[in-house]
């Protein structure tokens, strides 16, 4: 899988210059949604199936900041899955620095009720305990 590229933008800083940390949970967000494209089971097709994956819990770890036009990379991995959640981490790089490691976990809910990612997307489950 490719990395997720993000570059940092002017809006993204604070008033010191350095990204504001709230945006990592949204370059969480980009990287998730591409990497779920590159495995060709995107956003689009699980919500068209009737399947939503709200995010249950969310951390992360800054190691160095991040400023304007920095080109951050973002590398997702699967971390841990079972039948009802998934949790990935992320690596965030500037330039092969480590700047954020994180980590998210999410559900599965059809009509608001938990769903079994493993009965209901057989293919997709697999790829994800492939990955």
């Amino acid at each position: 899988m490719k990395p997720y590229l993000h570059c940092v933008k002017y809006y993204e800083c604070d008033r010191m210059g350095i990204t504001h940390h709230s945006n990592y949970v949204r370059f969480m967000e980009e990287a998730r949604i591409d990497w779920m494209d590159q495995l060709g089971y995107g956003f689009e097709r699980m919500e068209a199936e009737g399947v939503v994956s709200p995010v249950l819990s969310v951390a992360l770890q800054y190691k160095h900041p991040t400023t304007f036009k920095d080109v951050i990379s973002i590398v997702v991995k699967v971390e841990k899955i079972s039948n009802l959640k998934i949790s990935f981490a992320y690596t965030m790089t500037v330039d092969d620095q480590v700047v954020c490691t994180a980590q998210s976990t999410h559900c599965f809910l059809e009509n608001n009720r938990p769903v079994s990612l493993q009965t209901r997307f057989p293919e997709f489950y697999q790829l994800l305990i492939n990955d």
